[in-house]
């Protein structure tokens, strides 16, 4: 079954397909759907996605393909629940084959120290993304400020693309939110009732807080680099 937006969503692409033949960008089903951000789309489309009610097409930045169109989920229970099994199956496959080319916008939320802790920034703008580079769930990306985690790859200026979460292994990479107000990337390490944040740098020390005192707000799935 459908929620009522991801049905929503599904009859605005499908109405959106057919009257231009073009899939509608992320700012008009934002709009259409009267979400505040983009990252409530991305997860709308990815929840479809895994439902094999739709599919990314490959090789097209903005282009979707409605694989079971509204009318059809009021068919019967029994070939309803047997080809949303297909059709997902099929997705998870056109998923896992996704080219490098294949682009998702992602929002970018202004710049995160690698260093010590600085305010991140809410502003949003967006940063097209190689959909290879990510896997599912919600994602959003942050431009790295500083060199405390250049011995884990992660140089000044990188964008890390971050998967949207509130729990992290330890020795993870994470973006810790540190009394509500400042935000750094840095490895979780829990040790003594105490959270401490390591540095991939010899030059920087842990960073230690009560465990009150952080919040997990995502962790790396990948980066993405310029070259100038």
């Amino acid at each position: 079954m459908l929620t009522a937006k991801q049905h929503e969503l599904l009859l605005f692409i499908q109405r959106k397909l057919e009257e231009t033949g073009i899939s509608p960008s992320f700012e008009e089903m934002k709009e259409a759907l009267e979400l505040k951000s983009k990252s409530g789309v991305h997860r709308l489309i990815s929840a479809l996605e895994e439902r094999g009610f739709i599919r990314r097409l490959p090789n097209r930045a903005r282009a979707l393909e409605v694989l079971k169109s509204v009318d059809e989920t009021t068919a019967g229970k029994t070939a309803k629940q047997n080809s949303s099994a297909t059709m997902a199956k099929t997705a998870a496959n056109d998923r896992q084959s996704t080219p490098a080319n294949d682009v998702i916008e992602l929002p970018l939320h202004g710049r995160i120290a690698a260093g010590m802790p600085i305010e991140a920034m809410e502003d949003s703008q967006i940063l097209p993304v190689p959909a290879a580079l990510l896997g599912s769930g919600d994602h959003y990306a942050l431009e790295v400020s500083g060199d405390s985690m250049i011995d884990a790859g992660i140089l000044d200026g990188d964008f890390a693309l971050i998967k949207r979460t509130d729990t992290a292994r330890d020795g993870e990479i994470i973006v810790a939110l540190v009394r509500n107000e400042e935000a750094t990337l840095k490895y979780l390490r829990r040790e003594g009732g105490k959270v401490h944040l390591d540095p991939a740098n010899a030059a920087y020390e842990a960073q230690t807080y009560a465990s009150d005192e952080v919040c997990i707000q995502g962790k790396l799935a990948g980066l993405l680099r310029r070259y100038h």
